[in-house]
C-alpha cells in the first residue's frame, strides 16, 4: 500500500473528524480519482504527434491513456467530429494515490519559480483543477527524448461536499497551496 493511503487511513481521517466534527469516520471526505488530460491541438495536422502525447502519458501515469475525439465539426479550427484531439486517464485506487505522491512531492518542486499552486481553483463541489506548462516536471520524462512540450490539466475529485472540506483534504495530502 502507497505511503499516501496509509496515512490516509490514520492521521488524515483523525483530524478531519477533528476540525469538521463528522459523527462518522465514513462522513469523512476522500480522493475518488484522478484524471489527467492532455489537449493536443496540433493533431489535427499529424496524428504522430498525438501517439507522442499518449505515450508521454502513459508514461507520466503508468495506465494506458484513452484517446480523446471531437464531438462536433468545427470549420474555423478544421476540426472534423471523429477526429483524435487529446488524450486522458483516469486513475484510481493504489495508481492514483502513487500518481498524487509523485505529483506532490518531485514534480510539482521541480517547476520553475514554484512558489505553490492557487487555492482558487475548486469548482464549487470539492473537486480541484490543476493545470500543469510541461511534462518535463515528472523525473519519468527524459529530456532528450521529448518532441515537444505539452501541458496538461489535473483534476482532483474528491467525495467532499463544500470546497473548504476539500482544501483541507488536499493540504493534509501535502498539497502545497499558497497562502
Amino acid at each position: 500500500m502507497s505511503r499516501l493511503k496509509e496515512q490516509y487511513k490514520e492521521e488524515i481521517t483523525k483530524k478531519m473528524i477533528e476540525k469538521f466534527g463528522y459523527k462518522n469516520p465514513m462522513e469523512v471526505p476522500k480522493l475518488e480519482k484522478i484524471v489527467v488530460n492532455m489537449g493536443v491541438g496540433e493533431a489535427k495536422e499529424n496524428q504522430k504527434i498525438l501517439e507522442a502525447a499518449v505515450s508521454d502519458m502513459e508514461t507520466i501515469t503508468g495506465q494506458k491513456a484513452v484517446i480523446t475525439r471531437a464531438k462536433h465539426s468545427v470549420a474555423n479550427f478544421k476540426i472534423r467530429e471523429g477526429m483524435g484531439i487529446g488524450c486522458k486517464t483516469t486513475l484510481r485506487g493504489e495508481k492514483m494515490y502513487d500518481f498524487a505522491d509523485r505529483l506532490i512531492n518531485l514534480a510539482l518542486p521541480r517547476v520553475r519559480d514554484f512558489r505553490g499552486i492557487s487555492p482558487d481553483s475548486f469548482d464549487g463541489r470539492g473537486n480541484y483543477a490543476l493545470g500543469i506548462k510541461e511534462q518535463l516536471i515528472f523525473p519519468e520524462i527524459e529530456y532528450d527524448k521529448v518532441d515537444k512540450v505539452r501541458g496538461m490539466d489535473i483534476i482532483f475529485v474528491t467525495t467532499a461536499k463544500t470546497d473548504e472540506e476539500a482544501r483541507e483534504l488536499l493540504t493534509l495530502f501535502g498539497m502545497p497551496f499558497t497562502k
